[in-house]
């Protein structure tokens, strides 16, 4: 019963967003029973597209592709200014092609490495939260770059010029104050790294690689969502069976409950004046402060619901990624991965992260509000 309890207790510590989730959409159902509009409730698309990448991700990192990578980056660099620049970079470019969570999965385990293994651990917390943000702030560009840009992209069908067009300006200014906070905040002291080398196999690159460009085709709808759901899984079951096991699985019931959340709650006559009121007044706003207390997933999937202008929530739930530590699911990632090679140091990071995270919501907030 003991070993049961705690394997519940890790599954619940690890998958909070899930958690959650599961339970607001089981409330939901009692004030909405089930019928046939359930089935309408669910973007296949969304889902057959997020599980793709995340399995054709998971090939790339078994063969530590993100891994060498990003090393060969950093060993370009001599010191700690430019080392630091090049992981929250290589955060920032990986989270547009990766989807952030996957970014931070594969380059925060890099960033500990570079730091600890060069003596530099006290830019640990300010390297972890610049990457943090990185990783929520460069997904917003690309349609798979975040899980809401996803979903959005593909509930109101936007045109891909327009969705960069949209996210250029935020995207923008994001990258020149990750830019002067890590010149500011990080003294140019030189640094040497160890030199190991890692091969990659040939052919599983050349195949992953080929996988992964379908995926991304599938993403901007160059190929039916169906295809690749049906050759990516065939192929990495017989080459890389663990890739599939290794998926963000979590993540993908996270949509469903969500699905299932939103759906109801758009059902219910009185959240439906209350939503499309406050949307109404500014999509903007009520967006933003909506991520910062049900994180950014779920406020993309639940006010979709409720308006039709588009452009300014998907620059709502995108910046409002950053703020509190479960604005974004990203950023709760981070602090798990902090904490468990610095336990000790949970209160100085929390207060860290607070203030670089709001500074930049009020920055960010501010511009995009007179634009």
């Amino acid at each position: 019963m003991q070993k049961l309890t705690a394997v519940a207790k890790s599954f619940v510590k690890k998958n909070t967003v899930a958690v959650i989730a599961f339970f607001a959409a089981l409330v939901t159902c009692f004030i909405v029973p089930p019928d046939k509009k359930y089935g309408t409730y669910f973007d296949l698309k969304t889902l057959c597209c997020l599980f793709c990448v995340l399995a054709v991700v998971c090939a790339l990192k078994n063969i530590n592709f993100f891994y060498v990578l990003a090393k060969k980056a950093v060993q370009i660099f001599k010191n700690a200014r430019m080392c630091i620049l090049a992981l929250v970079y290589i955060t920032f470019v990986g989270s547009m092609l990766i989807a952030n969570d996957m970014a931070l999965l594969t380059f925060l385990p890099l960033g500990y490495f570079v730091l600890s293994s060069t003596g530099t651990e006290k830019y640990m917390a300010f390297t972890f939260i610049m990457q943090n943000i990185a990783a929520n702030l460069g997904g917003m560009l690309t349609p798979f770059g975040n899980p809401q840009n996803l979903y959005l992209y593909t509930a109101f069908n936007i045109p891909n010029g327009e969705f960069v067009g949209i996210m250029s300006l935020p995207f923008g200014i994001s990258v020149a104050i990750i830019t002067v906070c890590c010149i500011v905040f990080v003294k140019a002291e030189p640094l040497e790294i160890e030199d190991g080398e890692i091969h990659l196999p040939t052919g599983k690159t050349v195949l992953y690689m080929l996988l992964f460009a379908l995926s991304i085709a599938i993403v901007f709808r160059g190929i039916p969502y169906w295809i690749g759901f049906i050759v990516i899984p065939s192929v990495l079951l017989f080459v890389d069976r663990q890739a599939l096991k290794a998926v963000d699985y979590p993540l993908l019931f996270t949509f469903v409950f969500f699905f299932i959340f939103a759906g109801n709650m758009a059902r219910i006559d009185a959240v439906q004046r209350l939503f499309s009121s406050l949307l109404e007044k500014s999509t903007l706003l009520f967006s933003t402060l909506s991520c910062q207390f049900i994180s950014n997933v779920p406020s993309a999937i639940l006010l979709s619901q409720f308006t039709n202008n588009y452009s300014d929530l998907l620059v709502g739930v995108n910046i409002g990624g950053v703020g509190t530590l479960i604005a974004s699911l990203a950023s709760l990632i981070t602090f798990r991965e902090y904490t468990k090679h610095n336990p000790g140091k949970t209160g100085y990071y929390i207060k860290l992260f607070s203030a670089f995270n709001f500074g930049f919501l009020a920055v960010l907030l501010g511009v995009m509000s007179f634009t």
